[in-house]
């Protein structure tokens, strides 16, 4: 009997996290912030469709490569040993390929841009794939998951300002220091987030040898969280007062700093059950930066 086409599209759907899109909320609200203040107020329809699609479409290909990569390791851990790939349900070759389509049509996307966006897209891609591979020999490899989380912002910033310049010239001059300055302090966030994320299998991850932040700071993790969340939250408003925005951006990162002090409630005693739900509403967090910068440039 054939297999029905029905069940096949719910595997595809579990694969690429469907039903859970906090990944792609963690990395779709710094880039839209970044797309504001690139655009000094509201970007227009086409780059906020692409950056939206885009990033659900690289996020969702992400997955199908982070799964291949992490099959071996997935089947001892109980949260994640029903993923289709690690369980057999989806093959390999099913799921590259899936990983593949989506990540061609989101190069499709980036092609209705401009020149260093394009170009730019090249790096995001080859971080991205980067990272599955990287918590085999990087003792945090959450670092490199924060530059990948955090390179839709010069991409951003080369979508709104770029031109027809195929060349390193024509990003320098799409994409200025500032936009460099935004990425290395999301990357502190998303140290922050996704330590907690590691938390919550560090049992599991010692017994099959995986290397994560959570396991590399030890005792001293929830303090890092802390100062990751710190580092972030007074880079990105240092930045954004540069940048000319006001109150009403304050306000968004106050809102922010809040949230970091129920994150703290959340994760003090290590539980599984606090630092997964920490992890899981840190999407609420970065909602609350973005709409603090895009009522800031929309009311002035």
């Amino acid at each position: 009997m054939s297999p029905d086409p029905r069940t096949r599209f719910n595997l595809y759907l579990n694969l690429i996290r469907w039903d859970r899109p906090a990944g792609t909320w963690l990395l779709l609200w710094p880039s839209l912030s970044a797309l504001w203040i690139a655009a000094d107020g509201w970007p227009g329809m086409h780059l906020l469709m692409v950056f939206i699609l885009g990033t659900f479409l690289m996020r969702s290909a992400g997955c199908c490569v982070n799964d291949v990569a992490d099959r071996e390791f997935d089947k001892h851990v109980k949260r994640t040993a029903q993923r289709p790939v690690t369980s057999g349900a989806v093959s390999v070759r099913e799921a590259l390929l899936l990983g593949a389509g989506l990540a061609l049509l989101a190069f499709g996307l980036v092609l209705t841009t401009n020149a260093p966006a394009i170009l730019l897209s090249f790096a995001a891609l080859a971080v991205a794939c980067l990272y599955p591979y990287a918590k085999r020999v990087v003792a945090m490899p959450q670092a490199v998951l924060g530059v990948a989380f955090s390179f839709g912002i010069p991409m951003a910033f080369a979508a709104a300002l770029g031109g027809m310049q195929w060349s390193l010239e024509g990003i320098n001059a799409a994409v200025p220091p500032t936009a460099w300055g935004l990425l290395a302090s999301n990357l502190f966030w998303v140290l922050a987030y996704d330590t907690e994320y590691a938390m919550v299998d560090r049992d599991d991850d010692i017994r099959i040898g995986i290397k994560t932040s959570a396991l590399t700071l030890g005792r001293f993790d929830v303090a890092a969280v802390m100062g990751f969340y710190a580092i972030y939250l007074a880079s990105w408003t240092w930045l954004g007062l540069r940048l000319g925005l006001g109150k009403l951006f304050l306000l968004g990162m106050a809102i922010a700093a809040a949230q970091v002090v129920w994150h703290y409630l959340l994760i003090r005693d290590r539980s599984r059950e606090g630092c997964f739900k920490a992890f899981r509403e840190n999407h609420w967090l970065g909602f609350s930066v973005f709409a603090g910068v895009a009522l800031d440039l929309s009311l002035r």
